[in-house]
């Protein structure tokens, strides 16, 4: 299954386990719960899922990577105790917590976080000290004298035996324990990821074009060489990063994260092309509407894989924008509901403090919250994003307040600046994100035509989820037409493949 499917299975495993009865116990007792084992080829996104599921599901996460590890650190250390058995006094060896162990019960202490994930990753390639501690732990949950605490699932991660030399193989009776969910790697599954992500639009129509160089493992007189999700996810961040202070990507970048010199040779050509292109079509200018007859003359010209990429450097600067302003709308819902725990701090509960005072309490709580909720990984990125630019917002608020004796004044004075700023800012947002997103339409309208070009644009805003939300928010006519023209022409294509499987031509 690809790496969209195996979350589906490890989610819905986790809400099982943490199913409670009446009484509040677990329904399936943490003995009974089998931990779910992923495997999969390296780099291909096993231990990006467990971030996602903890964010979306709000508990704390632990990650280890168990070839870090020895039999001590995992065991614990031994020591001499005292124990008397009838009548008589012995010397015995016991253990102190394991490393893994105590980490879940401190971040249980300092988040309050009861429920949570721990990520055991490659837990087929442990030493051969640590080897059957590690199933006495998959087996009982236990290390040494100490298991793992209620509330804690365990989820693991592997690679299979072509990828690592290291992997041991379990035996029946540890494979009859676990629950197994295998993963292979896949483009289109990968591109929802990598939207959401941002990764560089380069990295998006390279793969668009050449989707067989996604992930490549191969052994050759010359050693392995390999192009992993997790390769081309790196890549990206540092082009940016390079980008932003003018250094220049070449081959011997690229080189350093896809491990195919062929492939990284082909990237390395395209990236230039793609700058090139990039200076050439000048995309803000298309997406204000003020683009020029001579690139839309080219674009018409254009073959079609540089079509393709100045689909791709649309679809980026436009998918960014919807980017921002679906995190705005996330700002302004959170920020509506604390101004209105304000208000009735200081309108309706009478408490004669200070109204600078209470918003100060409210400001410290969603501080707690974002602290606790990125010590825990029970939070996302985007989560821990629009919390920061919150807190921002209620600083500025603080300050306006801060002289203010006067619950009443105070609260009309956030009220005024909610609705005469907050509110108008948002909206222009709104207005300036949805005009780019007509244009690009436009734009691609005149130059393609009836193209399958703008059947591309459609099902890429489709899969991006922010465009997604904010199209379904704020609607775009360009995108529901087409929309429209993309269920006819997947339909139809549908029933031409029926037809030639009935063989009825």
């Amino acid at each position: 299954m690809n790496i969209k499917e195996a979350k589906d299975q490890v989610k819905n495993a986790i809400t099982a386990y943490f199913t409670k009865d009446e009484m509040g116990d677990y329904i399936v007792p943490i003995e009974k719960q089998r931990p779910i084992f992923l495997m999969g080829a390296p780099g291909i996104g096993k231990t990006a899922i467990m971030e996602q599921i903890a964010s979306e599901m709000g508990v704390g996460l632990i990650s280890y990577s168990m070839t870090h590890h020895t039999r001590q650190s995992a065991l614990g250390l031994p020591f001499i105790t005292h124990k008397t058995y009838l009548g008589t006094e012995f010397d015995i060896s016991e253990y102190t917590m394991s490393e893994i162990i105590a980490s879940v019960y401190d971040m249980m202490e300092s988040t309050g976080i009861k429920e949570g994930i721990l990520f055991l990753d490659e837990i087929n390639c442990v030493s051969e000290t640590l080897a059957p501690v590690m199933l006495q732990f998959l087996q009982y949950k236990i290390f040494g004298k100490h298991k793992v605490p209620k509330g804690w699932i365990i989820v693991t991660a592997g690679n299979p035996p072509e990828y690592n030399n290291s992997v041991r193989e379990f035996d029946i009776v540890t494979w009859d324990r676990l629950k197994r969910v295998d993963v292979e790697p896949d483009f289109q599954v990968w591109k929802e990821y990598a939207y959401k992500k941002g990764v560089h639009p380069a990295v998006m129509t390279y793969l668009e074009i050449k989707k067989s160089d996604f992930y490549v493992v191969e052994s050759t007189v010359d050693g392995k060489h390999f192009v992993t999700a997790r390769g081309w996810d790196d890549l990206s961040q540092m082009i940016q990063l390079y980008e932003m202070h003018d250094i220049k990507v070449d081959e011997n970048l690229i080189g350093q994260y896809l491990q195919k010199p062929q492939i990284a040779k082909d990237f390395a050509v395209y990236y230039d092309l793609f700058q090139k292109y990039k200076s050439d079509y000048q995309v803000d200018s298309i997406l204000s509407g003020g683009v020029s007859d001579k690139i839309k003359n080219r674009a018409r010209k254009a073959k079609f894989d540089e079509r393709l990429s100045l689909i791709g450097m649309m679809l980026d600067m436009v998918t960014s924008d919807t980017k921002d302003a679906v995190l705005a709308d996330s700002v302004m819902k959170d920020l509506l509901e604390v101004l209105k725990r304000f208000k009735s701090k200081v309108l309706e509960d009478k408490k004669g403090v200070m109204p600078a005072e209470e918003l100060r309490v409210l400001i410290n709580e969603k501080q707690r919250l974002l602290e606790y909720g990125k010590e825990a990984g029970s939070i996302s990125q985007d989560t821990q994003q629009s919390m920061k630019k919150l807190i921002q917002i209620l600083e500025e608020e603080y300050v306006m307040i801060l002289q203010e004796t006067d619950g009443q004044t105070a609260y009309d004075i956030v009220k005024d600046d909610f609705n005469n700023n907050r509110v108008s800012e948002f909206k222009k947002k709104v207005a300036y994100v949805g005009n780019r997103l007509s244009n690009m339409f436009v734009f691609s309208e005149e130059v393609f035509e009836k193209g399958q070009e703008l059947l591309i644009i459609v099902t890429e805003l489709t899969i991006n989820s922010y465009a997604s939300l904010f199209i379904s928010k704020y609607k775009c006519e360009e995108y529901f037409k087409h929309n429209k023209d993309l269920l006819i022409y997947e339909r139809q294509k549908g029933l031409e493949e029926e037809v030639k499987r009935l063989n009825l031509e």
